[in-house]
Order: C-alpha cells, then sequence, then structure tokens
C-alpha cells in the first residue's frame, strides 16, 4: 500500500456551524472589504441612503460610547448601507447575506439596542442562532455594545444541560437556539406576540441542521404582523431562498459577496526534496525566514500534524497544532493563540481548508500535497481551499508546496494544469528577499 493511501479522510471538513463560530472568534475587528453593496428595495417608499459615519445615525450617547468600546471607528460597509434602514421608522424587514466579519451582528445588535425599551421588564427582541456557542458570541456583542445603558439584559434560551431556569423572563433580549425557543414558547416563558424585532442569524448554518428550519418557521409564524424581521446569511444559494421567503415578508434585500477562492493574489511555489527529513529541513528553512505573517501548514492527517508539531516544537519553536478530533472550544482556543501571534506557525489537516479565514495568514505551506485516494487523482478542491486561506480581501500570499519525488512531481504538474497558473520552483533564498514586499 502506497503512502498516499493512508490520507485520513474523517478531517476533510469542519461543520458549518464549527466554521462560523471560528471565523467570529478570529475576526475581532471587521475586515475592511471594498466589495460592493447591491441593494433590492422592494418598498418603494422606503429611504435608500448611506451613512460615513455613526453620529449621522443619531444613537443615544450611551449607546454610541458602547459602539466606540468596541473599537469601532466607523460604520462597515455592509452597515453604512444597512443601518439607516434598519432603524427606519416605520420599521423594515431585511434579508443580508455577508461573511464573517463584516459587521452584520453588530449592526442587527445596534438595531436591537436602539428598539428595546429598558424599562421595561419583558423580552422585545428575539435571536435565533443554529448553535449554544454562537449564542454565546452574539451575547457577548449586546452585552459589550450595551454596558453603558443602565438596565439593558440578555437572557439564552438555550440548553444548558440539568442546569434550572428561572420560570419567568424579564430580560429585554432573548438569544437562543429555535428547538429551546419553542420549549419556552409552549411554557409561557416567552411570549412572540410582544416582540419587537426578531432574527435569524446564520440561516444557511440553520437550515444545514436537523429540525431548526422548521423550528424556525413556527417562531416566526407565531410573531405580531408589526414585529421587524431580519435575516442574515453567509450565502444565499437556491435552499436559503426558500427558507427566507417563508421567513421575512416584503424584504429589502442587500448583498455583500462572500469572497470567493480566488488564485490570481497568490503566489504558487514548490520546494524539490528527497525524502520526510528533507520536508523538515525546508519547512524550518522557510519558517525561520519569514517574519511577516503567519503560516499554515497543512499534513495528511492527524498522526502527520502531531508529529511534526512535537518535533519543531522539542527544537524551540512556537507552533500550534489542530485537527479534527479536537472539540470546538479547543480549536477556539487554539485559534485565538495563532491570531493573537502566540504562535507564528499553524500545523493542521484539512479541518482547516475551508471555510475558516485567518486575515493574517500570508504563507500556506502543503506539506504533503492533497491527494483523492478514491479517484486516485490530486485533490484540487482541497488544494484550492488549502492555499486560499492565504491571499484573502485582496491581500498577496504566498503557496509552497512540498514535491518528494516522481508522483508527487506528477500529481503537482497535473494541479498546475487543472489551474493553468504557474507553479514556480521557489529558492529559499527568494523569500527572504521578497519578505518585506507585496509583490511575491
Amino acid at each position: 500500500m502506497s503512502a498516499e493511501d493512508h490520507w485520513e479522510e474523517g478531517d476533510v471538513e469542519t461543520t458549518r456551524a464549527e466554521a462560523s463560530l471560528l471565523n467570529k472568534v478570529l475576526r475581532e475587528k471587521l475586515v475592511d472589504s471594498s466589495l460592493q453593496v447591491d441593494v433590492t428595495n422592494n418598498d418603494p417608499k422606503s429611504p435608500l441612503y448611506s451613512i460615513k459615519t455613526f453620529e449621522e445615525l443619531h444613537l443615544r450617547k450611551e449607546l454610541l460610547d458602547g459602539v466606540y468600546a468596541m473599537g469601532f471607528n466607523r460604520p462597515s460597509k455592509i452597515q453604512e448601507t444597512a443601518l439607516p434602514m434598519l432603524l427606519a421608522d416605520p420599521p423594515h424587514n431585511m434579508i443580508a447575506q455577508s461573511q464573517s466579519g463584516t459587521g452584520k451582528t453588530a449592526a442587527f445588535v445596534l438595531t436591537m439596542l436602539t428598539r428595546v425599551d429598558s424599562s421595561l421588564s419583558s423580552p422585545q427582541a428575539l435571536v435565533l442562532a443554529p448553535t449554544l456557542e454562537l449564542a454565546t458570541q452574539i451575547g457577548d456583542v449586546c452585552t459589550q455594545m450595551a454596558k453603558y445603558i443602565p438596565g439593558i439584559q440578555v437572557a439564552y434560551a438555550v440548553r444548558r444541560g440539568a442546569r434550572p431556569v428561572k420560570d419567568e423572563v424579564d430580560e429585554q433580549i432573548v438569544i437562543g437556539t429555535p428547538g429551546t425557543v419553542l420549549d419556552w414558547v409552549k411554557r409561557g416563558k416567552l411570549d412572540p406576540k410582544q416582540l419587537r424585532m426578531f432574527v435569524l442569524d446564520e440561516a444557511d448554518v440553520m437550515i444545514s441542521m436537523q429540525g431548526h428550519q422548521d423550528q424556525s418557521i413556527r417562531v416566526q409564524k407565531m410573531l405580531a404582523a408589526t414585529c421587524q424581521v431580519l435575516l442574515f446569511s453567509a450565502t444565499y444559494d437556491e435552499d436559503v431562498t426558500s427558507f427566507a421567503g417563508r421567513i421575512v415578508s416584503d424584504p429589502i434585500m442587500i448583498k455583500l459577496a462572500r469572497e470567493e477562492e480566488s488564485l490570481d493574489t497568490i503566489r504558487q511555489t514548490y520546494v524539490s526534496v528527497r525524502n520526510e527529513e528533507d520536508k523538515y529541513d525546508a519547512l524550518s528553512g522557510v519558517y525561520g525566514i519569514i517574519s511577516i505573517g503567519q503560516t499554515i501548514v497543512f499534513c495528511k492527517s492527524r498522526v502527520a500534524s502531531a508529529n511534526l508539531a512535537k518535533r519543531m516544537s522539542d527544537e524551540g519553536h512556537a507552533v500550534a497544532v489542530l485537527t479534527g478530533d479536537m472539540d470546538v472550544t479547543q480549536r477556539v482556543h487554539v485559534l485565538e493563540r495563532f491570531r493573537h501571534g502566540k504562535e507564528r506557525l499553524l500545523i493542521t489537516t484539512n479541518v482547516c481548508a475551508r471555510g475558516i479565514d485567518i486575515d493574517q495568514v500570508s504563507v500556506v505551506v502543503n506539506f504533503d500535497i492533497p491527494y483523492d485516494v478514491i479517484n486516485r487523482r490530486p485533490d484540487y478542491d482541497t488544494y484550492l481551499h488549502r492555499i486560499g486561506r492565504t491571499g484573502r480581501f485582496g491581500k498577496t500570499g504566498l503557496a509552497v508546496n512540498f514535491v518528494d519525488g516522481a508522483r508527487s512531481l506528477d500529481n503537482l504538474k497535473a494541479i498546475e494544469a487543472h489551474f493553468g497558473k504557474t507553479i514556480d520552483l521557489l529558492i529559499p533564498s527568494e523569500v527572504a528577499e521578497k519578505e518585506d514586499s507585496s509583490d511575491w
């Protein structure tokens, strides 16, 4: 059996919910995106204008102070367009598509904090999220933004094991998962008809999870006709379109398209090595001379990742390791450390190949070129997603492939032909010469 037959299938992908959570953790600050915001307005009477500062929204001082305390100095692209319409009276329903880190959570949280009356001890705004972890992330944003507004409280309608829940809900904002929210409604803890605002976040994740779609629709049907309804999704395919149509009536639609994987900003290279020992020496060389940004190294298996990480750590290198056998809490911890620069090199499997965007990454190394064992050919899709972890948001990046023999070289040449992009032989000294330049 060849070495290529030892590829692990279990690490190929993280779930949509986990990827969304990890992206929220990674993007503490907004992505400065230049992508165009497209607006479709179904209400001809609705205003279509944008703002460039938060002051233009005429927010109460306490809320504005909370916004600035979070480091939001100016509105993001989607906030510029969405916030004036979200805050308009009478309220407008909205469907918005935007990727993680563009400010959608802050936009609807700011709208909620404007709509709710802190002097009333009853639920007035409800947010549905797919998982406990995502609900907690939204709650954290809400708590931070409301830190200067007295009386604002958040309740979590999520399953927390055997932990008792009080009979009455007097918090103004409820954030929860669909099943638990429905349970609260059945038990009389939450009256949907009293809600002023209903938000369904991560719609594409929601419909991928068993039962969440039907439960969300059941909650929406209980709302008063005057309740403002918002739906957010990172993607907007046919399934999400159908779902959104059942949730949101007469919406304004805003689209900030997710950046697709692209090879245009990535210089693809390869290093010729003889064996695993050469691979390690080459990695140490690349790691030692790159001082900008951070690096992700992709290995073919959990065992290979763990072995490589141990060897580098034993030799004094600050490295992180992330594999599919870790739970989401462990992965969050690893990625937070990596984002903050505690380690500059992350060794991982394909668990990080799809959907997770780490803005600081300038180099991706394929320690093992991805291979499709079933079809006996290079895995072109995984290759694209792996090296797409660099060169994000208009930045330039470098991809380095280790080639350790004739078969490995043949696979690389097949990848080169498949994408129609040249993969150059990399001379390690070139990296040192170019690391201060944006032109890889």
